[in-house]
């Protein structure tokens, strides 16, 4: 099974290429998820929602339908191990994990987050406290990509997040691997020129579409990694004007997956 989706969707810049003109902002869940059966929800990296928050989520959604949150930043850029910061993570997840709905956490690790044997702790630590929850790891720093971090995810049942980035010194390269039952890959975009300059009047780094032939080299990976699990989750980061959910769709006719019928939308408008 292939999952495919975007990262967040929630854009005032998607009324247009994607969402039709007019949507109420609190309406595009409900016409994403009949468009696509996967999210991934990244306001949890800038701040903990109340329960209610994803409550509301979760109803906009149909049954069968899949999250996958991202971790706080504290957890990640600050590397805090705090009791009570995942104690309201936790808290903000019930609503989806009673549901169903919650099929892991993703951590995105900064570049400065080399591989060491402290990092290495931390990722124990963080697969502890998220439990049976299914837990992703991203690296942005190309330090950790070699053999023993792989066998080394395997052995704590952490799952590696594979990444489509621009190919930078530095950077993680366009490597697909599964360390755990679930596969997942994240597409950034290839935008060298804003990459480090974004935030800093340098342009979004994540302003980059796709061609079919860049894509075409990924959908290859994606059947290898789907050949080798029971399920693959595929995101879409560039998410600047739309673009996420046009590589999206595009994606999905490459891999020759089902388009879900768009069913009536009343009062989305």
């Amino acid at each position: 099974m292939i999952l495919i989706g975007t990262s967040g969707y929630s854009f005032p810049d998607w009324v247009g290429p994607f969402y039709p003109a007019g949507i109420d902002r609190s309406r595009m869940l409900d016409y994403y998820a009949r468009q696509f059966t996967a999210v991934e929800v990244n306001a949890t990296y800038y701040r903990i929602p109340p329960p209610s928050t994803m409550f509301a989520m979760e109803r906009k959604t149909p049954p069968g339908f899949e999250f996958v949150v991202k971790a706080n930043q504290e957890m990640t850029h600050s590397q805090s191990l705090d009791p009570e910061l995942y104690r309201s993570f936790h808290r903000a997840l019930d609503p989806l994990r009673m549901a169903g709905k919650l099929s892991g956490v993703i951590a995105q690790f900064p570049y400065a987050f080399r591989s060491s044997v402290p990092g290495e702790a931390l990722l124990r630590s963080m697969k502890r406290r998220f439990g049976e929850i299914p837990f992703f790891v991203e690296f942005r720093h190309a330090s950790w990509i070699r053999e023993e971090t792989f066998r080394f995810l395997e052995s704590q049942g952490i799952g590696y997040v594979s990444v489509d980035e621009p190919n930078l010194p530095g950077l993680v390269p366009p490597i697909a691997r599964a360390t755990e039952s679930i596969a997942y890959v994240r597409l950034h975009g290839r935008n060298k020129e804003n990459w480090w300059g974004a935030g800093h009047g340098g342009g979004d780094r994540y302003d980059y579409l796709y061609s079919e032939e860049e894509l075409k080299e990924w959908a290859q990976k994606i059947r290898d990694l789907s050949a080798q699990t029971p399920k693959t989750f595929v995101f879409f980061n560039n998410c600047h004007v739309g673009q996420a959910a046009t590589n999206a769709r595009l994606m999905r006719r490459l891999l020759d997956l089902p388009e879900p019928a768009l069913a009536d939308l009343p009062g989305l408008l």
